[in-house]
């Protein structure tokens, strides 16, 4: 029985275009001919079906077991009927292979070839997407809106691939406009029945730092580390950095001449202003910074709570220290790991007239 000069044609494109081997379509392929030969057969034989990939034969054999009773004749024969079929130099207990070529099969096994190969193809192609994507989790992608409606937003991040943009991984209030070009933080890769599962963020943290990675070449070279980087995506983020050359100033290099690093991140990322600070080892230090751009005049450890501390700001830096709806503390507070408590210090005033003849006629009275 012969698939054709098509089917090997077809099978050598394949290999070449897809990068599968032949060995793999052809085993896949005689294992489909098999359940479909059995199927057609309508009984349980043992078959074995090999492919030659070369010129397209294809040989079916049923394996059968020589007994003495035949108790299930789809995988057992007599010694005299192996013998009358040709087979002479056997015994009971060998096992023998009978060629078959039954009628019209050989249109079933076009199409199961036909169904095996595209099947095989889907398969590959989509162990090819998971591994192409599975080694860069935590990258930064770039990506086009493909679909955004209802609460469905998928991203095409090349021909044959797209990826999920949870609602949750969302920027609040950003516009997902299809053919919209944008980067994206690769969460997470797994595969399913339907093949691989690709999700991507708009507000992890990892996107803010590959941002700044692509954008700060001190970051790229290991000059300036960052420590830390919260965000309330869209709105607001802080980010601590260090550095490891005293010559580097770290928030400098970090915002750019005339802000130009920091701005063309902050685009990226809907408008969202971002706050670079120094880290430091001394937490009272730490927290002092991680509230700019707010002046605190001082920060005192509260002794009875673990990691907390009230901090006093000038009544003209309170609103600015506090933030819009609080968002400049609580940013503080998840960037230092501490409880942060604002209170406004009010300014020593000098003593007025008023405040003098008050003490001097107090003290009459006491006389």
């Amino acid at each position: 029985m012969q698939l054709g000069r098509d089917f090997v044609r077809a099978l050598a494109q394949i290999t070449k275009e897809r990068g599968l081997s032949q060995e793999v379509i052809a085993s896949s392929l005689e294992a489909a001919l098999i359940s479909a030969y059995k199927k057609y057969q309508g009984g349980n034989q043992d078959v074995e079906v090999h492919i030659d990939t070369e010129n397209g034969d294809i040989s079916i054999c049923e394996v059968k077991h020589i007994v003495a009773d035949v108790v299930s004749p789809d995988t057992e024969i007599s010694l005299a009927d192996a013998q009358a079929q040709g087979f002479v130099d056997v015994t009971e207990g060998d096992f023998i292979r009978i060629e078959k070529n039954p009628e019209n099969f050989g249109r079933i096994a076009a199409q199961t070839a036909r169904q095996v190969i595209i099947q095989r193809l889907k398969d590959a192609e989509r162990q090819i997407i998971f591994e192409e994507f599975s080694d860069r989790v935590g990258d930064l992608v770039t990506g086009v809106v493909f679909k955004s409606e209802n609460d469905q937003v998928l991203i095409r991040l090349n021909d044959r691939t797209e990826a999920i943009l949870p609602r949750e991984e969302r920027i609040v209030n950003e516009k997902y406009i299809p053919g919209e070009r944008l980067k994206f933080y690769l969460l997470d890769v797994r595969q399913t029945t339907r093949g691989p599962r690709i999700v991507v963020s708009r507000t992890h943290p990892g996107l803010l730092r590959k941002l700044l990675e692509l954008e700060v070449p001190e970051i790229q070279e290991g000059v300036i580390e960052i420590k830390n980087i919260v965000r309330e995506a869209g709105a607001r983020a802080k980010v601590a950095v260090q550095t490891l050359d005293m010559n580097v100033d770290p928030v400098g290099a970090c915002v750019g001449n005339n802000g130009a690093r920091i701005k063309s991140i902050s685009k990226e990322l809907c408008g969202e202003k971002v706050d670079v600070i120094i880290w430091s080892g001394d937490p009272l230090q730490y927290i002092r910074n991680s509230l700019s751009p707010a002046k605190i005049v001082k920060i005192e450890p509260i002794l009875e709570q673990e990691k907390a501390v009230t901090v006093f700001s000038r009544p003209d830096q309170l609103s600015l220290a506090i933030g819009k709806a609080g968002q400049n503390v609580r940013l503080a507070a998840r960037l230092t790991g501490w409880k942060i408590d604002i209170n406004a210090l009010e300014p020593e005033r000098m003593p007025t007239l008023h405040d003098i003849f008050q003490d001097i006629i107090d003290d009459s009275g006491a006389e």
